[in-house]
């Protein structure tokens, strides 16, 4: 791959997603995001609850809410107990001005919750990812990141994010296909490339992810590897737009230029 063709290739891939990104949100988020709504967000001391009970729950839902995701209780699971709040309706007082009723919470009880890994029936909707063979280009941007002094590690504990980067450090979730990791990981290098320095206190979280995955979708998609709308649907999760994109184009196709050219066969001695 020579400079100039990189050029046009991230170029072309770029064009691409801002299009899709105005098309608004797929059918894959849209059911994704549905999905999330009807997992609760707990409380620190039940999440201390629910690790200590399966350390390797990842996802957890009472049992009538698996039943509206498809999904049903095996018979014979235990339960993870957590502390659910008890409510009340109590009247207001007569001299307020309004006389419908507030909720109050007069006490706690035990609640069980099940692990999706409990349960049986219908997939819950996902992100998209990315499919393909990524071939010897999985290796040579691992060398990439190694080269530039990043240590890349892999790790459960991270899930369910599939990688996490930091300054000099790069962590994967282990076990996912060869596509989901190069993925993860040029997402990744993103990051350590545009976000550890002095230009991290002039973005925001939004910035940021938007950034790493158009970077990403533009190297995945220079190698042939199909995106589908994984891209797209990680962008519009952390509320991403075409403008965005737009904005932070500069340092997006830097960051993917970079990449591709570290990683491109005529750059390596004897591709593996």
């Amino acid at each position: 791959m020579k400079v100039e063709e990189v050029k046009q290739i991230t170029n072309k891939a770029l064009e691409e997603l801002a299009a899709s990104l105005e098309s608004g949100h797929s059918e894959t988020l849209t059911s994704y995001l549905k999905a999330m709504a009807l997992f609760s967000k707990y409380s620190l001391n039940n999440l201390f609850l629910i690790a200590r009970q399966r350390p390797d729950a990842r996802r957890v839902a009472g049992y009538q809410t698996w039943r509206k995701l498809g999904r049903f209780v095996r018979k014979g699971e235990k339960g993870i107990a957590i502390i659910a709040p008890l409510i009340r309706r109590k009247p207001e007082v007569e001299n307020l001005k309004s006389a419908e009723e507030e909720s109050v919470v007069s006490g706690f009880k035990v609640a069980h919750i099940f692990a999706e890994e409990q349960t049986d029936g219908e997939a819950v909707p996902e992100i998209g990812c990315v499919t393909g063979d990524p071939g010897y280009y999985l290796s040579r941007l691992e060398e990439f990141v190694r080269q530039n002094g990043i240590e890349l590690r892999y790790s459960d504990e991270i899930a369910p994010a599939r990688g996490m980067a930091e300054k000099g450090k790069i962590t994967l979730l282990p076990e996912q296909t060869p596509a989901e990791t190069f993925a993860t990981l040029v997402h990744e290098v993103a990051h350590s490339e545009m976000h550890f320095g002095e230009r991290r206190s002039e973005t925001t979280k939004r910035i940021r992810e938007t950034e790493a995955e158009s970077a990403a979708y533009v190297v995945c998609s220079a190698i042939g590897l199909e995106n589908g709308t994984a891209a797209q649907d990680y962008v519009g999760l952390y509320g991403g737009d075409s403008k965005l994109l737009l904005e932070s184009l500069q340092f997006i196709q830097q960051t993917a230029n970079r990449i591709l050219t570290a990683i491109a066969p005529e750059n390596s001695a004897t591709p593996d």
